[in-house]
C-alpha cells in the first residue's frame, strides 16, 4: 500500500527554537493516523505547515504523489487535503445545513455572470451540495438538529459539525487536532466511531493529533510520538505506547 501523505525531514524554527528537527512521517490510503507526544513536542506545527499555515524551513510535504510544499491552504484545501480544529468554528447564528452548504468548495452561483447565464449549471450544483450535506448529516446522526442554529448545539454536535464542515469539500485527507477533546468519555468513542465510519463509508484517511490515549488507540492503524521536535517512535500503537523511549518521554514512565 502506498503512501497518500509523506513528509520528508520536515524542518520548521521560530527564532532560535527548532520546533520540528527533520520531521518524516507517512499516512497511508484509508487509514487513521495518530500523533502523540507531551505538550511542546511539535505536533501540531507539523499539522500547521502540512495544511499551510507555516511555511518550512526545510524539507518537503507530498501529498497524493504531488509536492505541495509550502503552498497556501487555500490551494492545499482545493487539492483535497482539509483539517479542523481543537474548537470548533462554525457561524453560531447559521443552521447545521447552512453551516454545511457554505463550507463546500467549488459554488457555481458565487460568479455573477454563471449565476445570471448559467443559472440550469448553478441549480445543479446546489442541488448536488445538498444531497451531500444530507448524506454527512446522516452519516453524523445530525439529521434532527439539521435546522436548528449552531448556537443551539451540544459540545459535542458542535465537534460533530466541525467534522461535517470538513467533509463538503469533498477532501481525501483531513487532518484533526484533538477531535475528543473536552468531551464526556461516552461521547468521544461515539466521536471515533464516527470516524472509523467515515474512513470506511467515504474511503477517507485521516491524520489524527490527540493526547487521549486511552480512548483513541483502539481507533487508529499507525501511531507516532513525537518529543521536541523529532519522531521517536512509530509502528503499531500497541508497540508504541509499550516502547520504553516514548513511556519515559511522554507517559512519565
Amino acid at each position: 500500500m502506498g503512501s497518500y501523505l509523506r513528509t520528508h525531514d520536515l524542518v520548521k524554527k521560530f527564532g532560535g527554537l527548532i520546533a520540528l528537527n527533520g520531521v518524516s512521517i507517512e499516512v497511508r490510503p484509508n487509514t487513521i493516523t495518530m500523533l502523540i507526544g507531551p505538550n511542546g513536542s511539535g505536533k501540531t506545527t507539523l499539522i500547521n505547515v502540512v495544511s499551510g499555515v507555516y511555511k518550512p524551513d526545510g524539507g518537503r510535504v507530498v501529498f497524493d504523489e504531488q509536492d505541495i510544499t509550502g503552498w497556501p491552504p487555500h490551494e492545499i484545501y482545493k487539492a483535497g487535503l482539509v483539517r479542523t480544529f481543537q474548537i470548533p468554528a462554525a457561524f453560531k447564528k447559521l443552521t447545521v445545513m447552512e453551516n454545511l452548504l457554505v463550507a463546500a468548495r467549488d459554488h457555481v452561483g458565487e460568479s455573477p455572470l454563471v449565476a445570471l447565464l448559467k443559472v440550469k449549471e448553478w441549480m445543479k450544483r446546489e442541488e448536488e451540495l445538498e444531497e451531500r450535506a444530507e448524506k454527512i448529516l446522516e452519516l453524523l446522526d445530525l439529521e434532527g438538529v439539521k435546522d436548528k442554529r449552531a448556537s443551539e448545539l451540544s459540545g459535542g454536535q458542535m465537534k460533530l459539525l466541525e467534522i461535517g464542515r470538513s467533509l463538503m469539500s469533498e477532501p481525501r485527507l483531513v487532518l484533526m487536532d484533538e477531535p475528543v477533546a473536552g468531551v464526556n468519555p461516552r461521547l468521544a468513542r461515539e466521536i471515533m466511531d464516527y470516524i472509523v465510519a467515515l474512513k470506511e463509508e467515504l474511503g477517507l484517511s485521516f491524520l489524527i493529533v490527540e493526547h487521549r490515549l486511552d480512548i483513541v488507540l483502539s481507533y487508529v492503524d499507525r501511531v507516532y510520538a513525537m518529543h521536541r521536535g523529532q519522531v521517536i517512535s512509530e509502528g503499531a500503537p500497541e508497540e508504541v505506547v509499550s516502547d520504553p523511549v516514548v513511556v519515559e518521554a511522554y507517559l512519565g514512565g
